[in-house]
């Protein structure tokens, strides 16, 4: 026995970053046709990628990227893989900038943008943006910023973004700023704090501030800030002074309800404002009502973003009927909320009066079928012209699948419908299919993964896609599709317009799995929680059973 535990070593665990999971990969040309087709100031010096090209081209680079870092970790065999992620993260970031530089280059019709903002002149635009985060200092920023001050100058658009400003450096950039901010029409200082205590950023931002008040600015992004109320009210000279921005962005900003109300109470006037975008904060009911009252005071709205902002039922209403303002409305984002049933009704009564919707992001409100269906009966009528509809995570079930088939017949102007993470199973994934099948000859993107479906719903979507003309991806990961189904799923695809190719990733599918074992795990997770003292063994069981050591993907 000594012997024994002489010989015995203990076991290593081995954790390898690469390749990354095809899902993974999937996500990475998912996120990066969204930056590619968003807005952001090199869209507006180069132009705007309509959303196939972008997603062409991002597909293109992740492939080249890709094959760069396997090739590299061969020669590595014996490493984690992490100088490969490594290079394919870098290699991914230095061709997405050459895209976004080259701009549109198809001949198809653009997309049209949420504002007619005309390209102007490279010397226009002032970006210090590009490469890594970085800390500067005053001497650096008298650099960095010199252009500016060359007489003469004609920038009017400027983006001090992924640079992070100390006190020097703000006290250099303060005076420049104000020697030009006559002809600024749009100023982005998002992230450009990052890492500084909160006593230096406050005053780094008092000090912008103080230098950018009384421009007449159409765009201001401050987002990416931590700003809380004290950052909010740290750029109270700005605020105060703009009453003809157009848009308007503070994202991911800790704008708790205080902070909602400040901004607010200093805004004077939100009349001109086309865009407006609050994604990512800690908002809560209380600052939705805030915000609900910016929404009121803005008739000509086209973009509003209100996402993963913690809203429940009472803010989600107090939203839903102020939206009832903004007619021209063209883009509503408010997915990730906490709303319910209540705020899903309401916003149902208030969707008859946004006629010029093109993109819908409901996922993750808590619908239900008994919001769901009350949103897609008003949309049915109100919003055929729909390009983009997105109500994944919520509770969707077969019971709600034949109005929401109605709605989508009428939808003949599809691009992209996401359903993923609902109830649908078979039935309803057969009445859902069924209504894309004829017609909808733009519909690019179809997600209904995890939707509990097995064999059969999934040839009914494999059918109703195959012979779109474009048709980009069918993702129908996470379900029970057995093996001889997803066979016959990439026969039906095969033999319409459309190759397999189409066809996501099923790394997730369970083959063998059944939807109705979902209630009884269910009961069984109950047991195990409120059971007898046999239930509290079960239940350390059922979370030790599945623990093993994973890497963490980029």
């Amino acid at each position: 026995m000594a012997s024994a535990a002489q010989d015995f070593q203990p076991r290593t665990f081995s954790i390898k970053l690469w390749p990354p999971s095809e899902s993974t990969r999937l996500m990475l040309v998912e996120r990066m046709t969204k930056n590619l087709s968003s807005e952001s100031i090199f869209s507006r010096k180069y132009g705007l990628l309509g959303k196939e090209e972008a997603h062409k081209n991002a597909k293109r680079i992740e492939e080249m990227c890709f094959a760069s870092a396997d090739e590299h970790f061969k020669k590595e065999p014996d490493g984690d893989g992490s100088s490969a992620v490594q290079l394919y993260a870098k290699e991914t970031s230095k061709l997405m900038l050459e895209v976004l530089k080259k701009g549109p280059v198809t001949t198809a019709e653009p997309e049209a943008p949420v504002i007619d903002t005309p390209i102007e002149p490279a010397d226009t635009v002032f970006d210090i943006s590009g490469g890594k985060r970085a800390f500067i200092e005053a001497d650096e920023a008298k650099e960095l910023l010199s252009p500016l001050t060359e007489p003469g100058n004609s920038y009017s658009r400027i983006c001090l973004s992924n640079r992070s400003f100390g006190i020097g450096a703000a006290n250099v950039a303060g005076p420049i700023l104000e020697s030009i901010k006559s002809q600024l029409k749009e100023v982005d200082i998002s992230d450009f704090v990052a890492g500084r205590p909160e006593d230096e950023a406050l005053d780094v931002m008092r000090i912008f501030s103080k230098a950018l008040a009384g421009s007449v600015l159409r765009y201001l992004n401050i987002s990416d800030n931590a700003l809380g109320e004290k950052g909010v009210r740290a750029f109270t000279e700005l605020l105060k002074s703009q009453g003809d921005l157009e848009e308007l962005y503070v994202m991911n900003d800790g704008i708790s309800g205080e902070a909602a109300k400040a901004l607010s109470e200093l805004i004077p006037s939100t009349e001109k404002l086309k865009v407006l975008h609050f994604h990512n904060n800690m908002t809560g009911d209380e600052g939705a009502m805030f915000i609900a009252e910016m929404v009121k005071r803005s008739p000509n709205l086209e973009s509003f973003r209100c996402s993963a902002t913690r809203i429940g039922s009472d803010g989600g209403v107090a939203l839903a009927e102020a939206l009832g303002t903004c007619t021209r409305l063209k883009k509503l984002d408010i997915r990730d909320n906490l709303f319910g049933v209540e705020a899903g009704v309401a916003l149902s009564e208030t969707l008859p009066k946004l006629g010029d919707l093109v993109e819908l992001y409901l996922s993750d409100l808590n619908l239900e079928n008994e919001g769901t269906i009350a949103i897609v009966n008003v949309l049915k009528e109100s919003a055929p012209q729909l390009e983009i509809l997105e109500m994944a995570g919520n509770e969707i079930t077969a019971e709600a699948a034949k109005p929401l088939a109605e709605c989508l017949t009428a939808m003949q102007s599809l691009k992209k419908l996401t359903l993923a993470e609902n109830e649908l199973k078979d039935a309803g994934a057969a009445a859902v299919a069924k209504s894309l099948q004829e017609g909808h000859p733009d519909l690019k993107e179809l997600d209904v993964s995890t939707n509990l479906f097995q064999r059969s719903g999934a040839r009914c979507f494999a059918q109703a896609v195959a012979n779109k003309p474009g048709f980009v991806l069918l993702n129908m990961n996470a379900n029970y599709i057995p093996d001889e189904g997803i066979d016959e799923v990439r026969k039906i695809l095969k033999a319409g317009e459309n190759s397999a190719d189409v066809l996501g990733p099923l790394d997730e599918n369970e083959p063998e799995g059944n939807p109705d074992d979902e209630d009884e795990e269910e009961d069984d997770d109950d047991e195990a929680k409120y059971g007898d003292d046999n239930g509290k063994d079960a239940g350390l069981g059922s979370k030790l059973q599945d623990l093993k050591v994973e890497a963490e993907e980029d």
